[in-house]
């Protein structure tokens, strides 16, 4: 598999604190790769990081296969876009300028391709509307438009959908969406907001007090999150015999816990525990969220929200 972005304990410290600790990740290209964590849990310094704009105090990172200390790491960067914290953009200027701006930084010769970029982002009709007045759902387009200036096909966005009203949000969902399918951009997005990013990861990384607890692909994730049955017993050993004999999948959580992941009557469980000396104590129905699996990862209260 080809990485846009590997990570190999990369660290990041000032003074006494600790904001990234060892972060070791891989973005595979072609993927939109969800960072999941707390606010506070690293995602926007390992965003400036790999942005050059802070230097990490330990580890390294590769973009493209070049790695951060390499002379070619700049010319690896011009294929990045970000938008981090918040939409690096002039209030007191339209959409065009802003992007006729960002075109001269970059060195660009013409103009050319500024207005398929508004199209992209839905913001043609603008005109010489200032951005100041421009609705938060705006500003963030015409951010992810300017970070678009150079034709980048790793894109960094950093909280993108934080404060949004649900038809802003509809947007850079849909927007990211065609970014990755029809331009085949990877996108890297920090977000506490799991409901929205289980409608566009396709690999998660889950952080927490600047280390990465877990990474996973959504097509497994999608499996540890699925229905089950949630039962406790008096003996689980005895319990493996009937679902094995059943063919059925299951998980021991513990020496009374289970997940089963299958539908079994529970007159039939009962009774195949009994035969076995076995008592099913409590069962309940539970669909498991990404919210709840984020929480049994990193334990605790959390202000990662579903909705």
């Amino acid at each position: 598999m080809e990485y846009v972005l590997k990570t190999n304990t990369l660290s990041k410290r000032y003074r006494k604190f600790t904001a990234l600790d060892e972060v070791s990740l891989s973005v595979p290209k072609g993927s939109v790769y969800g960072l999941v964590g707390r606010n506070g849990a690293g995602k926007t310094t390992l965003m400036r990081v790999i942005c050059g704009l802070q230097e990490p105090t330990g580890g390294s990172y590769s973009i493209y296969g070049v790695e951060n200390g390499s002379r070619s790491i700049a010319a690896s960067r011009k294929r990045m876009g970000a938008v981090i914290e918040k939409p690096a953009i002039y209030l007191g200027m339209s959409a065009r300028q802003n992007l006729k701006v960002q075109y001269s930084l970059l060195g660009l010769p013409s103009d050319e391709g500024i207005d398929q970029l508004l199209e992209l982002v839905g913001l043609t009709d603008t005109g010489k509307k200032k951005a100041r007045s421009f609705s938060l759902g705006m500003k963030q387009r015409l951010g992810i438009a300017v970070a678009l200036a150079g034709s980048p096909d790793f894109l960094l966005l950093d909280e993108p959908i934080n404060g949004l009203d649900p038809q802003g949000i509809v947007e850079i969902r849909e927007l990211i969406l065609k970014l990755n399918r029809e331009h085949s951009i990877t996108v890297l997005i920090s977000s506490h907001i799991l409901s929205e990013l289980s409608l566009l990861a396709t690999h998660y990384g889950f952080v927490d007090k600047g280390r990465l607890v877990k990474e996973i692909s959504a097509e497994d994730l999608e499996r540890q999150v699925r229905k089950c049955m949630k039962v406790s017993v008096s003996d689980t050993k005895a319990l493996t015999r009937v679902l094995d004999r059943q063919g059925c999948e299951y998980e021991i959580i513990s020496d009374k816990d289970a997940k089963i992941y299958a539908r079994i009557p529970i007159t039939q469980l009962t009774t195949s525990l009994l035969e076995e000396d076995c008592e099913l104590l409590t069962v309940s129905e539970a669909d498991e969220s990404l919210e709840s699996y984020f929480i049994d990862l990193v334990g605790g209260g959390t202000d990662v929200k579903t909705d």
